[in-house]
């Protein structure tokens, strides 16, 4: 099987190493252009440059689209969560708006030999929601002069057995993708109000 993947060269440095290790082919372009024939195309990039892959109307696409709901795609794509750190474990999970779109991409993550997690259409999924209120509820906790971002970070990691702490994890995705999480999420639901400490740093790295 061959797999077109569109992805930024940041994005590809940690991709790379988890496709390189299944049983398939793999090629990858950026911007969208030029793409080979392929069973199914995957675009990492889609939160930071848009639908990369318009012309594809038959063959399933995996978009990254942690924030945005699939009601936004073509018919013919799915959402999955690659922001880092999640892929790591050989296991992707994705939400879809139809059956269909749904059924055959599902067919394409099992012949690559990943696993999957099927989570609602709804903004964060599973996993990237609760890991964006835990990057706020300890951004709460720095601007209240609780513990230093490396002792927090060093907490979790040994409390939880998480790979990252909150503030290594939010450096790693970006933060201002888990403020656009946070704000999508706190329309609805008041407890993911944003920390101000991250607005604050939010704000001072855009200077």
């Amino acid at each position: 099987m061959h797999i077109v993947i569109n992805s930024t060269a940041q994005q590809k440095e940690y991709i790379e190493p988890i496709f390189s290790n299944l049983a398939i082919t793999v090629s990858f372009i950026s911007d969208g252009l030029n793409w080979p024939i392929a069973d199914a195309y995957i675009d990492f990039s889609y939160e930071e440059k848009g639908y990369a892959f318009s012309k594809i109307t038959d063959s399933p696409v995996l978009v990254n689209s942690v924030i945005e709901t699939a009601g936004h795609l073509p018919g013919n794509c799915i959402r999955f969560n690659g922001w880092p750190g999640f892929l790591q474990k050989g296991c992707i999970e994705i939400a879809a708006a139809n059956e269909l779109a749904l059924k055959n991409a599902i067919n394409i993550i099992q012949q690559m030999g990943l696993n999957y997690i099927e989570a609602p259409d709804e903004p964060g999924m599973f996993s990237a929601r609760v890991l964006a209120m835990i990057i706020n509820e300890a951004y709460f906790g720095l601007g209240e002069n609780i513990s230093s971002k490396k002792e927090i970070d060093t907490a979790m990691k040994l409390g939880t057995n998480y790979p990252f702490g909150p503030f290594e994890w939010s450096e790693m995705i970006g933060l201002h993708k888990v403020v656009q999480l946070l704000t999508v999420l706190s329309k609805s639901n008041e407890r993911y109000a944003i920390a101000p400490a991250m607005m604050i740093e939010l704000n001072k790295n855009k200077n």
